[in-house]
């Protein structure tokens, strides 16, 4: 049966990179499987019990030719695939079989690979976390003082500038990626700790030894990768620990989606554009249109994501005692999907964020619709300072608003609001005036102000971390 005549997963076959997709393999879930039986073998050898650097030696030279077909073929006559493996490991290791996986449980070899694959995964996406935040900065330094409409319930309210609303996207991850590093920073390894987490089998083969089996713990956690392990744990690691990482993943989802929504809108109305390529297709049926697609996929993308949250709970909550097995068939697919949509998310926000398109006449055009109505208190205070009254002049800009308005919507005209300003003998002392008053930039307040503090204050520091950032260009996954 060729590859096409099975259902492939979109997550590893379209979306997210192949680093990611790797991650999450066979092949290193099962290599990985194997360097911790070393690990344990090491450990156990410079602590004094019976096994040789003949024995260590032998397991590492097999540690990643792992024969995952006859592991497979052995799963389907035990229906236990790390017995499997373990068979088909000390087969190819038959100096060292007596003593692979001694005093372990399945989950020595489960839960620490998948601790150590949730580590390395963490440690992929947050360079891209960073990756996406330091492009849309450079998005957000540009245009910091351009004007735009700023809009509350979608309707037009006061203005704000292009780079500030990217700032709000930008702040949004920035808080992802504090709560993922948390997550990454706050890790801890399940180590050595047998069938229950008493670690009695331990115990039992160091005759008594708390400290060697302290000791043994410490020695394969830190070769591992870890610095620190559960003390306190059953025959698993605590499933809480997935909801942290899986809710520290679809908060990041949330503000993907919030950020792609906010582009599709503005690219309905032609304000801003994802990228489009050349020779890019937006529909098949009209060739005239440039689909926001980037940003469609990324919130189709963000809600797979968002549900999964509800799982890790699940799960945590259904754990009776030391252990239940209806974890694994769940987490098998949950913390893949999770990891892998949250890659893909970040290729494409990389993407977009990189090939951003403004089209500032077309925001002028929209500021020019709504700024008479906008400017209007400023015209009253000016009046004011002409000598005028207060409520009277209020009275004069309702009247004229009125009629503006039904211009706009009763005729489908232009607002004209300023050129009936202009003829009304009433505000004549201010006739030289109006221009300035209708100035887009005296309307954004200290947005470009506020974008330059927020850069220099609270995304440097963050981006301070990851020296290796590039400006290199993201593929575009079909």
């Amino acid at each position: 049966m060729d590859e096409y005549a099975t259902y492939r997963n979109p997550l590893s076959s379209r979306y997210a990179s192949d680093q990611m997709s790797y991650n999450f393999s066979d092949r290193k879930k099962f290599a990985t499987w194997r360097k911790l039986w070393v690990y344990l073998a090491k450990a156990s050898r410079d602590l004094g019990l019976d096994v040789t650097d003949v024995q260590v030696a032998e397991m590492e030279s097999h540690v990643n030719d792992v024969d995952i077909k006859a592991a497979d073929a052995e799963e389907r006559k035990i229906k236990h695939d790390v017995m499997a493996h373990l068979h088909v490991y000390a087969l190819q290791c038959p100096t060292a079989s007596p003593i692979i996986h001694l005093g372990a449980t399945s989950c020595y070899v489960g839960d620490n690979t998948d601790l150590i694959v949730i580590k390395d995964g963490l440690d992929i996406l947050l360079p891209k976390i960073a990756q996406s935040i330091s492009r849309l900065s450079k998005f957000a330094e540009e245009y910091k003082s351009m004007p735009t409409l700023g809009f509350t319930h979608l309707q037009a309210a006061q203005l704000t500038t292009v780079g500030k609303r990217a700032c709000l996207w930008i702040q949004d991850l920035l808080m992802d990626e504090k709560a993922i590093r948390g997550v990454r920073d706050n890790l801890r390894f399940r180590g050595v700790k047998g069938t229950t987490g008493t670690q009695a089998s331990f115990l039992q083969l160091f005759q008594g030894d708390h400290e060697k089996v302290k000791r043994l713990d410490r020695l394969v956690t830190e070769m591992a990768g870890f610095n620190r392990s559960f003390i306190i744990c059953g025959q698993t690691y605590t499933r809480k620990l997935d909801i942290e990482c899986v809710s520290a993943l679809s908060s990041l989802a949330a503000s993907i989606h919030k950020m792609c929504t906010d582009i599709r809108l503005l690219a309905s109305r032609k304000e801003m554009e994802e990228p489009f390529e050349k020779s890019q297709v937006g529909s098949s049926a009209m060739p005239y249109k440039r689909n926001p697609m980037r940003s469609e996929r990324c919130c189709s993308l963000a809600r797979h994501l968002i549900t999964l949250a509800a799982n890790p709970f699940h799960t945590a909550a259904n754990q009776w005692m030391e252990r239940t097995l209806d974890d694994s068939a769940n987490r098998r697919i949950t913390l893949a999907e999770a990891f892998l949509t949250a890659d893909a998310l970040l290729q494409m926000v990389q993407n977009i964020s990189e090939g951003l398109v403004v089209y500032p006449k077309v925001i002028e055009r929209y500021i020019q619709q709504e700024l008479p109505f906008m400017a209007t208190e400023n015209v009253i205070v000016a009046m004011v300072k002409a000598g005028g009254d207060r409520q009277e002049c209020h009275e004069q800009i309702r009247v004229l608003s009125q009629q503006a308005g039904n211009v706009v919507k009763q005729e489908g005209g232009d607002n004209d609001l300023v050129q009936r300003i202009a003829q009304c003998s009433y505000f004549q002392p201010i006739h030289d005036q109006i221009q300035g008053l209708l100035d887009p930039a005296t309307f954004i307040g200290r947005a470009p102000q506020q974008v330059d503090e927020f850069l220099q204050e609270e995304v440097a520091p963050v981006l301070a971390m990851y020296p290796g950032l590039t400006s290199n260009a993201v593929e575009f996954k079909v």
